[in-house]
């Protein structure tokens, strides 16, 4: 619309209007463009900081490579703490041990042999081994799960609410140049003073700011958040975390550490605890980057070890599924074991009468969400005998309960989303105060179609789900969607992906994957999920400071276009001239880019466009602005018999000042002064309201009104403000409810 209107001042040859709206869009392209590289910029470096190297064979000499270098048939070095760069086939070497939880979700890490497959964005944790490529980039285990967040294209909440507002106006703007222009064509009038007067209206009907000030009240909300420690990487998610009602969160480092912890064990009669962990940890070693091992160790001191000699260790190995160690202390030998309960009971035959027992007691550590761990020990015979069960689970991180308090006193309702089993995962969300009716995955299946009602609803009311797998997490909160919620996703692997860039805002935590931080858009630099709270907050503080311009901006398009369609039917005469209504759009327009910094509220509800609540109110300011120009342009013409071009000046004046003063009843729900201004915004609009001033009274691209006039419109404009707050007031209760769009 900006641009037809350039085009037909142009053809009128009004060059100076043509010159300053051009000057307006590239001033939009500029402040658009530097925030939103601005935000770009912190991305890329972050990715760069985070890009995997490899170390790979190539004419018989090993060398470093960038990871996205890598092709089929290239040989690789994989040692402790590599991150596997491709999908690729065990060669040679020992047995390696892998963290692939940034898969599958699951902190247990899994244990690989020669011949086997490693997949892309596994971690080595134990072992060194040399591997041949087979897969990269999207034909990797980790591409194909990266397909799902490519075929994913969502539009943001806040391009819907900027569409709306643009239909709005754009209608009002059309109805009314057709009206002009029939009455014009019935009065014989010249048709290219018509089309001059159809530039006037599509000038003033146009949100020339609306981008820069989006943008600009976005990218401080970013910048808010980044001293935060949260990276925005989608300005636009900025607003949609305001709106977020139902956050779904992954487990696993998520909301727990994802690192293995012991707790009390239980011990078979005349076996102390103690001695239970210190054989537990003879059976361990201690430079193991294996999370059991570390779990043990972590609470067994060195001290109480320094007796005992261990003379061979066997590995855990997926078929016995135990490590074994021969330990020497004295003159005496024996052996300990650890591993799958199962396993280490099936060592000691004396245990039949007891099996049933100690099945429940495994059972019963289940429940918690415990995991079991077996302890045996040979005696001077060599025979086994079964010690007890040490119970391990992934501790909470400190701040989880905390913070899902936190978003449920905001209105937040979080759904726990896990690949563990369902009894660990309901012990958890009890932890957390969520509740305890947690699905399992299975009931997609079960299910069926998408469609069925009966599992949208029950999505809708569940705590959490377990044993997901990425494409349930995806349907998950695809269902949500539909079911009208705007859905948050929190997590880090790969297996989050696809939901991380389903849902309306992503959010990648602290040490996530590439995957995961490139389909979110917020990531996290520090762990847990504590600065969400913050990020709430600031995203409905800044959403308030959107909410309040978009209402400005819609009363004040009503208010000009409809003054001057009214001036044009009722007088014949035009009320202003185009030069003057694009200073209204420099001057004005420019000062309140300053309401991204205004001082806001946040709301203790999820906030969402609600477009009965802000056309309602926007439209109701707006016709009362109509009728309090038409009063003072009625006083002007036939009380104080000012001539037309001073009475062009005067209205100038006087949209100018009303426009601001309609800006402070438009930023509060309440009376305008019951939130203060911030400095910056009152000294924007003082500083510009003087040299609209000026330009009025000393007659710059316009007839002078001189001072007297000058305070009479002000004066006029005081009053109507305490008016225009009161219908303002009115217009809420009238209109206001909490059903978005």
């Amino acid at each position: 619309m900006i641009m037809i209107a350039a085009a037909l001042s142009a053809v009128l040859h009004h060059w100076p209007d043509l010159i300053l709206i051009i000057a307006l869009l590239l001033l939009n392209a500029v402040v658009g463009f530097h925030e939103e590289y601005q935000a770009g910029d912190a991305v890329a470096a972050l990715k760069k900081q985070l890009a995997i190297q490899a170390l790979v064979k190539r004419d018989g000499k090993w060398a470093t490579v960038a990871s996205r270098e890598l092709v089929p048939g290239d040989i690789v070095r994989l040692s402790l703490g590599n991150i596997v760069p491709a999908d690729a086939k065990l060669i040679n070497g020992d047995p390696v041990e892998l963290d692939q939880s940034a898969l599958t979700g699951e902190s247990l890490p899994v244990e690989r042999q020669p011949g086997d497959a490693v997949y892309s964005g596994s971690i080595i944790r134990r072992g060194e081994a040399d591997a041949l490529i087979f897969g990269t980039g999207k034909n990797t285990f980790y591409g194909k799960t990266v397909n799902l967040v490519q075929d994913t294209v969502t539009r943001s909440h806040l391009q819907r609410a900027v569409l709306k507002m643009a239909d709005y106006l754009i209608l009002i703007a059309v109805v009314l140049a057709v009206i002009l222009v029939s009455v014009a064509l019935a009065r014989h009038q010249s048709f290219l003073e018509v089309l001059r007067f159809v530039v006037v209206l599509t000038i003033a009907a146009v949100p020339v700011a609306m981008p820069a000030v989006m943008s600009v009240t976005l990218s401080l909300g970013a910048k808010t958040l980044a001293l935060k420690r949260a990276i925005v990487t989608r300005l636009n998610a900025v607003e949609e975390v305001a709106g977020i009602d139902i956050l779904c969160s992954d487990k696993t480092g998520t909301l727990t550490q994802a690192s293995l912890t012991a707790g009390e064990p239980f011990a078979i009669p005349g076996i102390s605890a103690r001695q239970i962990m210190a054989d537990a940890a003879l059976a361990s070693r201690t430079e193991s980057r294996d999370a059991i091992d570390q779990a043990i160790c972590a609470i067994v001191s060195p001290e109480e070890l320094k007796d005992f000699e261990t003379v061979h260790f066997t590995p855990f190995d997926p078929v016995s599924k135990r490590t074994e160690a021969q330990v020497e202390q004295g003159s005496s030998t024996f052996k300990v074991t650890k591993g799958a309960p199962h396993i280490v009971i099936a060592l000691d035959p004396s245990l039949a009468s007891q099996t049933e027992n100690i099945a429940g007691v495994i059972d019963g550590f289940a429940a918690k969400g415990y995991r079991s761990l077996g302890v045996a020990r040979t005696d001077n015979s060599g025979a086994w005998h079964f010690e007890g069960l040490i119970p391990l689970f992934d501790p909470l991180r400190v701040d989880s309960k905390e913070t899902v308090a936190a978003t449920q006193k905001m209105g937040v309702e979080l759904k726990m989303l896990t690949g563990d089993q369902v009894a660990i995962a309901k012990e958890i969300s009890k932890e957390l105060g969520l509740g305890t009716d947690i699905f399992d995955a299975s009931v997609f299946e079960e299910t069926g179609s998408i469609k069925n009602g009966k599992l949208m609803n029950a999505i809708e009311q569940a705590d959490g789900f377990a044993q997901v797998f990425p494409e349930h997490k995806y349907r998950i909160v695809d269902m949500l969607q539909r079911q009208g919620h705007i859905v948050g996703m929190t997590g880090d692997g790969v297996n989050d992906a696809p939901a991380l860039k389903k849902a309306d805002a992503g959010i990648a935590v602290a040490g996530a994957t590439d995957a995961a931080r490139s389909a979110a858009e917020i990531v996290l630099l520090n762990p847990g999920l504590s600065v969400i709270v913050d990020a709430i907050k600031e995203s409905r503080k800044t959403f308030q400071r959107m909410l309040s311009y978009a209402i400005y901006r819609i009363s004040e398009t009503i208010r000009v276009l409809l003054f001057l369609t009214l001036a044009i039917l009722v007088y014949g005469i035009y009320p202003v001239t185009p030069i003057m209504i694009v200073l209204l759009a420099i001057l004005n327009d420019g000062a309140i880019l300053t309401i991204a910094y205004d001082n806001t509220r946040p709301s203790d509800k999820p906030e969402r466009w609600n477009f009965r609540t802000v056309l309602g109110v926007a439209t109701q300011l707006g016709i009362y602005g109509v009728l309090s120009s038409f009063l003072i342009f009625v006083l002007g013409r036939q009380v104080l018999h000012l001539p037309n071009d001073v009475l062009m000046t005067m209205m100038y004046l006087k949209f100018s000042i009303a426009g601001h003063l309609m800006l402070f009843s438009a930023r509060t729900r309440g009376p305008f002064w019951s939130i203060r201004p911030a400095k910056i915004l009152l000294l924007a609009v003082i500083g510009t309201q003087i040299l609209a001033t000026l330009i009025a009274v000393y007659g710059f691209l316009m007839t002078p009104l001189g001072w007297a006039d000058a305070g009479f419109v002000w004066a006029y404009c005081g009053l109507q403000l305490m008016i225009q707050d009161r219908v303002k007031l009115l217009a809420y209760r009238i209109t206001d409810s909490r059903h978005g769009f």
